[in-house]
């Protein structure tokens, strides 16, 4: 069980790493950043919605017959949380009347991300050859998810400074987070209520992919933007038939 708790620390980790690369990437690499930053949404986009479609519901409705309460939920918790953005921070500060793109986005890669620290707990539980298993697939996005992330937050209005660090809690440290948290708890966890939280993901997931990444990846008018949306579909598909 010792064993089982290092290796699962060490892999979130080192997902946190590749995360926190992807966002220096970027940072050191601006002009290129945002030359690309429509392939990057659009593959993420791909990745996302693909994941959550594929792998994610189905797997939630198999663990909790109100999955779909759950999924609705959290579509509409990010839409709603967006329209509050908007409302009384945007509105009132016209300054900052881009910060839902950036917050709203981080908001469900930060719960992604959360999530995958949760999913490291559990398969690792199971077994090494599980975990390794799982972190083969899930380890492919994190990469781009640093850098859209970073990205997101800086068109979103925030400054640079503000931006990474932000990248950096909400999409890389929240997954050991996630890990740690969960955990010493994870053989406890009811079945059912793991179900409600992957498919809470699940729908701010979707939300995040359909009504902001495709939706300002389009407004960019990029040439081979199919190209990096069909990408990110081949990523999840990887990602699920790796977790098979």
């Amino acid at each position: 069980m010792e064993n089982t708790f290092w290796t699962a620390l060490i892999v979130s980790s080192s997902a946190a790493a590749v995360t926190t690369l992807g966002i220096y990437t970027i940072r050191n690499f601006e002009n290129w950043g945002r030359r690309n930053t429509a392939y990057f949404m659009c593959f993420a986009a791909g990745v996302l919605i693909s994941a959550s479609f594929l792998h994610i519901i189905p797997k939630s409705f198999s663990m909790n017959p109100h999955a779909g309460v759950y999924l609705l939920i959290g579509f509409l918790g990010l839409h709603f949380f967006n329209r509050f953005i908007t409302a009384f921070v945007c509105e009132k500060d016209p300054d900052k009347a881009e910060y839902g793109i950036g917050i709203v986005p981080t908001l469900g890669i930060g719960f992604h991300s959360l999530i995958d620290g949760f999913v490291y707990s559990i398969t690792f539980t199971v077994s090494i050859f599980t975990g390794l298993l799982a972190t083969a697939g899930m380890v492919l996005h994190e990469f781009p998810e640093g850098i859209i992330t970073y990205l997101l937050l800086v068109r979103g209005g925030f400054t640079e400074r503000s931006a990474l660090i932000l990248a950096f809690l909400a999409a890389a440290l929240s997954t050991p987070v996630g890990m740690l948290i969960s955990y010493p708890f994870i053989s406890q966890m009811d079945k059912s209520l793991l179900g409600a939280l992957l498919s809470l993901s699940a729908g701010a997931l979707v939300y995040v992919g359909a009504t902001h990444l495709l939706p300002k990846a389009q407004q960019e008018h990029k040439k081979y933007s199919f190209v990096a949306l069909a990408g990110g579909v081949l990523v999840a598909v990887v990602i699920v038939l790796s977790k098979a």
